[in-house]
């Protein structure tokens, strides 16, 4: 249980990532972008690529990077540019890159014109290099020791994914935070909550709304790369419904922590994320339930964030109408004993 708990956490702020550019543009650039299910594949087969070809991983992963922000320009130039519809444009850079991410993974193979998948099991990747770092420091042994002193005996072989991870999302979290409260970052803000009014001020919207997919897709495909290295493997179909995800983790975070500030969002969509693939883990240790029915379970939690929300809103108002209603009855009642005294 407790291993199973940890992987989930693991990919949960793996995933986290992605959530932020899923974010970025559905929440603040108020846009529905759906080049995300091909963007995080491309990613992926990227970084699955070079590091199969023999480059450095992190070399791989900044490759990976560019690739998404390209991806993501893509979209916003077939929307801003050619007057596509937003839905539409995302919908035909999501399949235009179904056959890019072929030809992408099909560059480790001689004489192939596309590959649906790369295996990674006996290459370097950031995790494994990081890893050899972190076994020297001995902090394995005195945390598994530690938790098996406690009564939990199934420990993790290494914390160093757990660590690296972390320290990646934390920092992205970090720089999303700055860089929103930035005049450029405001901007974009501001292109999602009032188009008219951010051009009232001379500013070129088209340019802020490319820019902001750009970024969202950059860090849509940064996700994708580390899932690939993490899972030691890129498959073509592995970003079908990556969306729904991205959304079930905003909007889970968004229910749980509110939206006060932009510090406080940020965390909320990395604490979803992760929260929603504790939800996911939990959900197929149930006998009957299997790995088949994910999609069916990420469906389900979605629509219970929404709608869950919706009844507890409901169910506070109707309680605030009671006592509102109540205190005008004692009002009212207190001044018609003041009339009768009188």
């Amino acid at each position: 249980m407790f291993l199973a708990m940890f992987g989930a956490v693991e990919q949960g702020i793996i995933y986290a990532i992605m959530a932020l550019g899923v974010y970025l543009t559905f929440r603040v650039l108020d846009f529905p972008d759906l080049t995300v299910d091909g963007s995080f594949v491309t990613g992926a087969a990227t970084a699955a690529t070079m590091v199969l070809l023999g480059y450095h991983p992190m070399l791989a992963t900044l490759v990976a990077i560019v690739a998404g922000f390209i991806a993501g320009c893509m979209t916003g130039i077939l929307h801003t540019k050619g007057k596509i519809n937003p839905l539409l444009s995302g919908i035909l850079m999501m399949i235009a890159l179904y056959s890019i991410n072929l030809r992408i993974m099909g560059l480790t193979a001689e004489n192939t014109i596309g590959r649906p998948n790369i295996p990674l099991l006996n290459s370097e990747t950031i995790f494994s290099k990081f890893q050899v770092f972190w076994s020297n420091l001995g902090i394995d042994a005195a945390i598994n020791n530690l938790l098996k002193s406690i009564g939990i005996q199934q420990v993790p072989s290494t914390w160093s994914t757990l660590i690296v991870v972390l320290i990646i999302t934390i920092l992205i979290k970090v720089i999303a935070d700055w860089f929103l409260k930035t005049e450029v970052g405001l901007a974009i803000r501001a292109t999602g909550d009032n188009k008219r009014m951010i051009r009232s001020f001379s500013a070129n919207t088209d340019t802020l709304i490319i820019l902001g997919l750009g970024l969202s897709n950059a860090l849509v495909a940064f996700s994708g790369a580390l899932i690939a290295q993490y899972s030691k493997f890129s498959d073509v179909s592995m970003g079908i419904g990556m969306i729904v995800i991205g959304l079930a983790s905003v909007i889970i975070g968004e229910a749980i922590f509110g939206t006060k500030t932009i510090m406080r969002t940020t965390f909320a969509v990395i604490a979803g994320a992760i929260i929603y693939r504790i939800i996911l883990a939990l959900a197929l240790r149930v006998e009957f339930l299997d790995s088949g029915d994910m999609k069916l379970i990420t469906a389900i939690i979605v629509i219970l964030a929404l709608v869950l929300p919706q009844f507890v809103s409901k169910s506070k108002e109707r309680k605030r109408k009671v006592k509102r209603a109540a205190e005008r009855a004692q009002v009212n009642a207190v001044e018609q004993g003041g009339n009768g005294l009188a």
